[in-house]
């Protein structure tokens, strides 16, 4: 495990980072033309993105991020 220390501005810039990544991912897994190989990567990696998230983000943050994984294995 691997330990990090971030000041305020830097943890804002952080959280600001990983919305937008999951804003993007969230586009993508909406996207019909995409193919499910695609989509399943990029699950994967949205859960991964979602749990650094979680870490930082207040409930009523998070509960807009939360995504339905099992649509996209």
């Amino acid at each position: 495990m691997l330990g990090i220390l971030f000041n305020e501005k830097e943890c804002k810039e952080f959280d600001y980072v990983l919305r937008k990544e999951l804003d993007e991912m969230m586009l993508d897994l909406h996207d019909s033309r995409l193919d499910e190989d695609i989509k399943q990567a990029i699950a994967k990696r949205y859960k991964v993105i979602f749990r650094m998230f979680a870490r930082i983000a207040s409930p009523k943050e998070l509960s807009r991020y939360v995504l339905n994984i099992r649509n996209y294995r």
